[in-house]
């Protein structure tokens, strides 16, 4: 059997959401146990020169349901700003976020394959077939980023797991 354009995009953006989900809730979780305002997760980074877990998080909508409306519209370009928000509201982003997946039909994706698009942002512009845009852009950002929101909580002693990150596996023959 072959995988579809909806298992490879939607398929592995849910993965990834549904993860996410689980690794913001163990936050939530641990600072409730720990007498720690959740919100001071929030501004936290890596490093002085990388965006902080806000950006990352917001990125997950970015690089999964905004990428599939990106295919559909033609072009995708990233936003200019980011409204701030608490960690609820990241709670809340990826809740919407997993929602909005799910509400896609495979019909409905499956019928964006070969589709032709463009990846704008100021003055660059990358053309890509639906299929590269997923593979070579969109996932490894939403990677990326859940990757790096996962390692800022785990650096601050939120008992997480790699099984947290993975999400929900999508096994069986």
């Amino acid at each position: 059997m072959s995988t579809s354009f909806y298992d490879l995009s939607v398929g592995s953006f849910l993965q990834t959401v549904s993860g996410m989900k689980r690794v913001l809730n163990k936050g939530a979780e641990f600072a409730a146990k720990n007498d720690i305002d959740p919100n001071s997760f929030v501004g936290l980074k890596i490093h002085d020169s990388m965006l902080p877990m806000l950006f990352q998080v917001v990125c997950i909508p970015m690089h999964s349901t905004k990428a599939i409306e990106g295919i559909k519209e033609g072009v995708f370009t990233p936003p200019k700003s980011i409204d701030p928000t608490d960690y609820q509201g990241l709670m809340d982003i990826v809740v919407a976020t997993e929602e909005a997946l799910k509400a896609y039909t495979p019909e409905e994706i499956n019928g964006l394959a070969g589709k032709s698009m463009v990846f704008k942002m100021d003055s660059l512009e990358l053309p890509f077939t639906a299929e590269n845009f997923v593979m070579s852009f969109s996932l490894p950002n939403l990677n990326f980023h859940a990757t790096t929101a996962y390692d800022l909580l785990r650096a601050q002693g939120v008992p997480l797991e790699k099984a947290d990150y993975l999400g929900k596996m999508r096994i069986g023959v």
